[in-house]
């Protein structure tokens, strides 16, 4: 650029005419721009007034500010491509200092080239403010709506709160036999304010809505906290409905329900509630109408049950055993109708004695008891088990009913399931289930143990019997769904598919020998693991070690040849459908973990279901747990919503994987360790399991139709079974192998009495013509099941040729068989130092 020529900036080139020559050339002797003021300092200050910088007033300024040039681009060259060379203008723009176009108004800076002209803020400020208005509008003509209309509902729970039209709700089984009710007209009974005790009053108020005399059914600052709390946990585990939402929530059978729109009819009809009831009113009601566990339903109900035995005087009209609780009866109560199976004292003790005494310390945070009180009242027991008393069940399988009433419960609410007048269709065969029970009490009548069998429909995952105990009357506990107990070699088929599915080949050959496995820090801590009787065979295929039961092979493969070792095991032992925790220590490959016989058999189901894991709807978890009631009516017989059960299928494991697998347990039946479990059937299958010192003895097994699972123990726990079969131990392949066998071809008999039924039915109703024809009536397989047919054996892998067979053993002996050697301390179920574990089976 030549010494004295100015580079305006973009489009602020000087007008060539006379009236801004004197801006020409002052800004032409120096370089400076022309948006600069000139002179220097002295300049600037004078021009500087208000504390703002003048750009100067008159036609020159005005002139100035209007002197762009259109037609330039952002880098000084003109609109016609060629360049200026010396920033002058070209004289092809006719001097107008803004090319074709009109001149801005006078005092309006021009929009800079490539820029939007700015949008007028004021159109969208105003356009905000109306549509807020209107928004605002909406939501209290929406609100004001919605509180006019749940004053209907207010009738509708005063109704529920008296049990007016009250109807006892049936259960039925899946052939339409009635099983019984899920409650009496013992367990409806209603108190007044003044016949509850306040400590009742106050435990509830404590543990369950502490600003309950301070809100009008909605408690934002209890809102906020569980939101709160929420956010920092990434959870939902808090909640905040006050006791006046909850009666409401219970009283508009919105269980199941849990809507947007059904959240704010609640709260809308909890405030309108607030405006008509008194505090003690609303209170009074809840405590009549929640459910505390055991069938007690109401108050009186459950302080009869659970505290009947401590105040022999009360439970008549004048004398409810409500007004006689003490604090620590009150917590106990109030702490339960969080989870009524969680904090049950029966169930669970210890953590019903942790509810307990944390509701007490809120009642004394709260100023309901003295610290004397509070002392007094942690000190105590709670209620023996066997002075609890639950109301009576009238029901031909009581131990099933108390297991789906809380499902119903849980679901549906507890007034209607109670007293709704339902009619609950449910998967219980009950020809089945005494089929079951009278398999169990032939076998073991008089012996000592006793047993608990699952049955499981493969098509639907539905539970065709449940035996879980020997009278409940006597002793309620549930075995099938509380009873936690180690499964011993049963495990066994979920290390098999594991490793499976990682590849390893079944022919894969192993030391049969004393295992010494080292874990822990530095490997200090050590584990070892023996066969049953110290029975090894040198060398053994993952396909024989399954056969015979072989706890050394398979310690291996499960610590050494499965990637991720016992965590890889358990996330298998998930995905087919136990809930529960898993413990992953090495002892696990052994069968320590402790497992109920309900979520045990229904993960055998999904290995039946080659692969796929079936639920239902109805299901306490929907897709991830069996299903005990397939539909729901009311008192006219319509099915109410959300009242049908759907099937979900899930697929968790590759259908090959799983044939392979359900083809190596078969030899188990035919061949090794459970041939008691023997009934001929070419598509059975099973595993035998048995603990350490034989305190739980196991058999779980498949045909194509249905699952089953027996175990066989002492009820109470740890206690060794070494002569009850005869003057020998029990295990896997006695006792629960001979009522697996006895419960299936109890079932077969049944399913084909049934289906003879039904041709000699259709063969009459086509007698007009057409005699002879039958229909087929076989009962339909699960969904893509495909019954396994032993093949056999494929080609091992040329490194691991397969050893010759072994022989195929004799059937389990006569109880004559002497009793093997155990050790003489007990190993938890397990393990034992020197011992190995698990017995065989």
């Amino acid at each position: 650029m030549a010494s004295g020529t100015t580079k305006h900036p973009p489009g602020n080139e000087p007008r060539e005419n006379s009236d801004v020559l004197d801006t020409q050339s002052a800004a032409s002797g120096d370089g400076s721009s022309v948006l600069r003021p000139t002179g220097g300092d002295k300049a600037r200050a004078g021009r500087v007034k208000h504390g703002r910088l003048k750009t100067g007033t008159g036609r020159r300024s005005i002139l100035r500010r209007r002197g762009r040039k259109a037609g330039t681009s952002g880098t000084g060259v003109p609109a016609n491509g060629k360049p200026s060379g010396t920033g002058s203008t070209s004289s092809s723009d006719n001097g107008s200092g803004a090319g074709n176009g009109a001149r801005p108004p006078i005092g309006v800076m021009p929009t800079p080239p490539g820029a939007k002209p700015p949008k007028p803020r004021i159109k969208k400020l105003r356009i905000l403010f109306i549509l807020l208005g209107l928004g605002v509008l909406g939501f209290a003509s929406a609100v004001f709506g919605a509180v006019m209309a749940v004053s209907q509902d207010v009738p509708a729970i005063e109704r529920y709160a008296q049990f007016e039209e009250a109807k006892n709700s049936v259960l039925t089984d899946s052939q339409g036999l009635e099983i019984g009710t899920l409650s009496s007209n013992e367990n409806r009974i209603l108190l007044d304010a003044d016949q509850i005790t306040p400590n009742m009053k106050n435990a509830v108020v404590a543990v369950e809505d502490a600003r309950f005399y301070e809100h009008r059914g909605l408690d934002f600052r209890g809102l906020a906290r569980a939101m709160f709390q929420n956010v920092l946990s990434g959870s939902a585990k808090e909640g905040a409905s006050t006791i006046t939402q909850q009666l409401v929530k219970q009283a508009l059978e919105a269980q199941s329900d849990r809507t947007v729109f059904q959240k704010a009819r609640e709260i809308a009809a909890a405030y309108h509630l607030e405006q008509q009831w008194t505090k003690d009113k609303i209170l009074t009601e809840y405590l009549n109408t929640v459910y505390f566990g055991s069938g007690a339903y109401g108050i009186e109900s459950a302080a009869r049950t659970y505290f009947g035995y401590a105040h022999p005087t009360c439970g008549t009209e004048d004398s409810p055993c409500a007004e006689l609780l003490t604090p620590a009866e009150s917590a106990l109560l109030a702490g339960i109708i969080q989870n009524p199976y969680g904090y049950d004292p029966q169930i669970n003790p210890e953590a019903s004695l942790l509810r307990r005494n944390a509701v007490l310390q809120k009642m004394f945070d709260q100023g309901y008891i003295t610290s004397e009180q509070l002392s007094g009242s942690t000190a105590e027991a709670l209620p023996p088990s066997s002075s609890i008393e639950p109301p009576e069940i009238d029901s031909e399988a009581p131990y099933f009913t108390e297991w789906v009433r809380q499902q119903l419960v849980d679901r549906f609410g507890a007034g209607r399931t109670f007293f709704g007048g339902l009619e609950v269709k449910t998967s219980l065969d009950l020809e089945v289930q005494a089929a079951a029970e009278e398999a169990v009490t032939s076998t073991l009548g008089g012996i000592g143990p006793t047993a608990s069998v699952v049955v499981l429909n493969n098509k639907d995952a539905t539970v065709d019997a449940m035996v879980a105990g020997p009278d409940f009357d006597t002793a309620p506990f549930n075995l099938a769904t509380q009873g936690y107990r180690q499964p011993g070699s049963t495990v066994k088929p979920f290390i098999l598919t594991t490793a499976l599915e990682q590849g390893i080949s079944p022919y894969t050959v192993y030391e049969s020998a004393p295992q010494l496995f080292t874990f822990g820090k530095r490997g200090k801590e050590l584990f070892p693991v023996s066969n049953y009787g110290d029975s090894y065979s040198g060398s053994s295929t993952l396909y024989d070690a399954t056969t015979n039961s072989d706890n050394s092979v398979y310690a291996q493969v499960g610590l050494e040849s499965i990637k991720g070792g016992p965590r890889a095991i358990a996330r298998t032992i998930h995905k087919m459908g136990v809930s529960d925790k898993i413990r992953t220590n090495p002892a696990m490959v052994l069968g320590t973990s402790e497992v109920t016989p309900m979520e045990w058999t229904y993960a055998f189901s999904t290995l039946a279901n080659d692969g796929r894991r079936v639920s239902g709807t109805l299901a306490p978890e929907p897709g991830d747990s069996p299903v005990a009631y397939t539909r729901v009516r009311d008192s006219e017989g319509k099915s109410i919503k959300g009242g049908d059960n759907e099937v979900i299928s899930t697929g968790v494991i590759d259908p090959e994987v799983a044939q392979t697998t359900k083809s190596i347990l078969s030899t188990v039946v035919t061949s090794g360790t459970g041939t008691n479990a023997n009934i001929g059937d070419d598509s059975q299958w099973g595993k035998t399991g048995t603990t350490e010192d034989n305190t739980n003895a196991w058999f779980c097994g498949a045909i194509t139709e249905v699952t089953a699972c027996v175990w066989v123990g002492y009820p109470e726990g740890y206690q060794k079974m070494l002569t009850e079969y005869g003057g020998s131990p029990v295990d896997g392949g006695t006792y629960p192998a001979l009522i697996w066998a006895k419960v299936i071809e109890a079932w077969q008999a049944i399913e084909a009495a049934r289906a003879a039924d039904r041709e000699a039915k259709a063969a009459e109703e086509g007698a007009d013509g057409e005699a002879g024809t039958t229909t087929d009536t076989t009962v339909d397989p699960a969904p893509d099941y495909v019954a396994p047919t032993p093949e056999p054996a494929p080609e091992p892998e040329a490194t691991a040729p397969a050893p010759e067979p072994a022989p195929a053993p004799e059937p389990v002996p006569a109880p004559e068989a002497p009793a093997p050697t155990t050790p003489s301390t007990p190993g938890g179920g397990g393990v034992t130092p020197g011992s190995g574990g698990a017995s065989p089976g």
